[in-house]
This record gives C-alpha cells, structure tokens and sequence, in this order.
C-alpha cells in the first residue's frame, strides 16, 4: 500500500507554473503556513488534552546546501527546515530543504520510533518517503524548455547509541535507500559517530562536535570519507552557528568533489 501511495507522488512542474513556483514569494507562504499551524497546534492542545509530548524545530540559512548524506552538496545557498513532533516513542521530522530563492531541493518525511531508551544504551529505527527536485531541460513545440522535476525515494535507519559520560556518545547509523525513478537506485550509507556536547568554553557559550567516518555505496560506486560537525551555541538564546565540512579519503562517487563544507545561522524554537 505505502509503495502504491507513493508512487502517486512524482510530479512535474510545467513551465507556465514554474516562475511563480520558484521565487522568493512561495518560501515567505511557507513561512507563513508554518508558523500558523504552530500557533494553531499550540492553541488547540492548550484548549484540550495535549495530544504531542513536544513539539520544536529549527530554521537555517547556509551559503552552501548539505544534504543528509555529506558527500552531497546543492553547490548552492539554501534554506533549511527541519520540524519535530513527538508523542511517546514516536516522532514525525519534516526535513524540508530548499534553495535560497525558492525552488525546493529535497522533501523528507521522517517517522522515527525508539525501540530501546536505557540510561546508557540507545536504539532509534526510522524510515522515510522522500522528494528530491531538479531542473530539467524538456523539447515542447519544438523548442527547449526547463520544468522541474522530482525523483522519489523509500529509505530506512538504524541507530544505536551508547552514552559514555554526560558529554560524550559513541555510536553507529545506517541507513538503505531505494530510488525508484531515474538517477541513483540503492544507496548504503555507514557512519560511525562520536558526539561531544556542551564543551565548556565561558559561562555562557559552548559548542558541540560530531566527527564521522563513514563509508557510502551508490549502485555500482563506493567512496570513504571523514566529515565533522560542529556548532557554537549561547545559553537561553536562540540562535547558534553550524559548520560541516566533509572530505573523501577514496572514492568513486563524484572523485572532483573531494572536499565540501558550509557555514550556517540556525534558529531553533
């Protein structure tokens, strides 16, 4: 049925469409949309019995769009929004990423569950239906034109996660995706993490560290790579910096792109 529904979802955005589609003014609606139905989930819960046990989000702006996988760039500046809605075990995580002037690049739709939550062990499993766009050169009365496009992806997640001390984890992702239009049919993707959190630096600044190593297989092509995350946070304050930087240590999957990184402002509520 979810492969059934799915394929439904693969859409083309034709040309007489397309300007109003990609432009500043379809990101401030979304903005708009957003913030209405935070509010209005928020009055509603308020109004009855709360039906999420939380709800937050963050909004970033970057000069250079990463994707999930870091070895993958939009090669452009991008806005970012990644929601979270909690209840129970189960969270629903919107991922919607778009570049600056409009036009979305991926939509991913997260449903997270956490099998296992001890006090030093973890294990979070996932999966997700995903949308990613592109611009397309089409023959149309013979003529060229540009539509956009989107590709449609299945994929799944298993996390687990040990907690060494307050400020330090160990732990493992994997994640297997399938792509069921043209492009890229089966990704793996292996990462071993460590994360370093609250790192002291004043009374009221500190920062977090999330190196990588992982390993990514694209059909028929394989790459190893390092990446690190890091971000710089105030205390009670709701902005914070972000910075990713990746580089392949052997790879075949796009060798001329050996090293990318971003710089993002991130606001979370």
């Amino acid at each position: 049925m979810l492969a059934l529904i799915f394929d439904r979802l693969s859409l083309r955005i034709p040309p007489s469409f397309l300007p109003k589609f990609c432009h500043v003014g379809f990101t401030n609606y979304l903005l708009v949309f957003l913030c209405l139905f935070v509010h209005g989930l928020s009055f509603a819960q308020d109004e009855k019995e709360r039906f999420l046990d939380d709800f937050r989000g963050t909004a970033s702006v970057t000069q250079n769009g990463i994707s999930l996988i870091p070895s993958f760039s939009l090669g452009d500046p991008a806005l970012i929004f990644d929601l979270k809605f909690t209840k129970g075990r189960l969270s629903f995580e919107p991922d919607m990423r778009f570049a600056l002037e409009g036009k979305p690049w991926t939509f991913i739709f997260w449903w997270r569950y956490k099998a296992i939550s001890k006090e030093r062990f973890s294990l979070r499993v996932g999966a997700h239906p995903a949308l990613n766009f592109r611009t397309i050169s089409i023959m149309r009365n013979g003529q060229s034109e540009e539509i956009l496009e989107s590709r449609r992806y299945l994929a799944a997640e298993v996390v687990p996660t040990y907690k060494i001390s307050d400020n330090i984890d160990v732990g493992f992702y994997y994640l297997h995706g399938r792509g069921f239009d043209e492009g890229v049919k089966q990704t793996n993707f292996f990462v071993l993490n460590t994360f370093f959190k609250n790192l002291y630096i004043t009374e009221q600044y500190y920062f977090d560290i999330n190196p990588q190593a992982y390993f990514l297989a694209t059909d028929n092509l394989q790459g190893y790579y390092l990446a690190g995350f890091l971000s710089l946070h105030k205390k009670d304050f709701p902005l914070s910096i972000a910075a990713i930087l990746n580089k392949a240590l052997d790879t075949e999957i796009s060798p001329e792109d050996d090293f990318t990184w971003n710089l993002s402002l991130v606001y979370s509520f």
